[in-house]
């Protein structure tokens, strides 16, 4: 089921982001018998580039991710790992 939770979270950020760059990783493995996993939530990263994310820092962009997601943030996700980056960020890291 995390599979089809990430697969989720990835469609569900593509949809709501111009997404430069996605990657959704599950960690619930790593978390077996911890309470949020007991009770159906899994333990997620992401990282996320998007034009979107321009001019708004840290806590502002967390709070883009996890508006888009809703629901899936008291349910399907217990824990969710963010790094997230405006494209112009993006392509000065990128750059050697």
């Amino acid at each position: 089921m995390s599979a089809e939770v990430a697969e989720r979270i990835r469609a569900t950020l593509c949809s709501a982001f111009p997404v430069e760059l996605i990657e959704v990783g599950d960690d619930s493995a790593l978390h077996a018998g911890h309470a949020g996993a007991r009770d159906g939530g899994g333990h997620y990263r992401l990282t996320l580039v998007s034009a979107a994310f321009e001019g708004h820092g840290t806590v502002a962009r967390h709070r883009m991710i996890y508006q888009a997601l809703g629901g899936m943030m008291k349910k399907d996700i217990h824990a969710l790992a963010i790094r997230a980056f405006s494209a112009t960020e993006a392509a000065k890291h990128s750059t050697p």
